[in-house]
């Protein structure tokens, strides 16, 4: 009976008619290994007899085509052993998961200690630096200080108000709650609500005409 010949879906085939050669990666990280190029001693022998070939044809045509064929099959055992070799040689770089089935490579991806790959066993030590350094960046998001000119504006009912953000007329951004646009010198009239109910005030109203609440 034939050797069976194992293989995986984490490698490239960079084969060629002069010889052999096979990248191997990690299904995680994507790290790399490729295997030294091992010629073959055919293929320069083949594309003399090709080219020939096609310079006399005839009788010396059919030879090459014969040639071919015997190149083909011998070809094809080259490879199966190059190939067996190449697993041989970079296999002990990566190791499947057990649980996910994944191949990784044993230098990043590989939880020696757990028996599984990163992704179903993570570091925790990495982990937890990676939790710690997440609340570290939250937590001066949050205790930001508020510039001077927004504390100012905090301190004012207007805030409150709806505020536009582009000019009604030309779209042009507005700085802040102003009155006119600074580019075509349109009114801007921001839409103002009821404080009490949230109501939608009517331009110049002092009191809410759904709740009576003095605007």
């Amino acid at each position: 009976m034939s050797q069976k010949i194992e293989f995986t879906r984490n490698y490239k085939d960079l084969s060629t008619d002069n010889g052999f050669q096979f990248e191997f990666f990690c299904d995680r990280c994507g790290t790399g290994y490729r295997t030294r190029f091992q010629p073959f001693a055919l293929g320069t022998v083949s594309s003399a007899l090709d080219a020939a070939s096609s310079l006399f044809g005839g009788i010396l045509g059919r030879a090459a085509d014969m040639g071919e064929r015997a190149k083909d099959a011998t070809w094809e055992r080259a490879y199966d052993g190059a190939f067996i070799k190449a697993v041989e040689e970079l296999k002990p770089e990566f190791v499947q998961c057990p649980r996910c089935s994944t191949w990784v490579c044993r230098k990043s991806c590989w939880n020696e200690q757990k028996g599984l790959c990163k992704d179903c066993a993570p570091d925790l030590g990495v982990e937890m630096a990676a939790a710690q350094s997440s609340q570290t960046v939250e937590e001066i998001w949050a205790h930001a200080h508020v510039a001077e000119k927004d504390k100012e504006m905090l301190k004012q009912d207007e805030w409150k108000e709806t505020i536009r953000a582009t000019c009604p007329n030309c779209n042009a951004p507005l700085p802040g709650n102003v009155k006119f646009c600074p580019a075509c010198g349109a009114r801007i009239e921001a839409q103002a609500f009821c404080k009490e109910c949230g109501a939608k005030l009517p331009p110049g109203a002092k009191f809410c005409t759904e709740c009576g609440a003095k605007v």
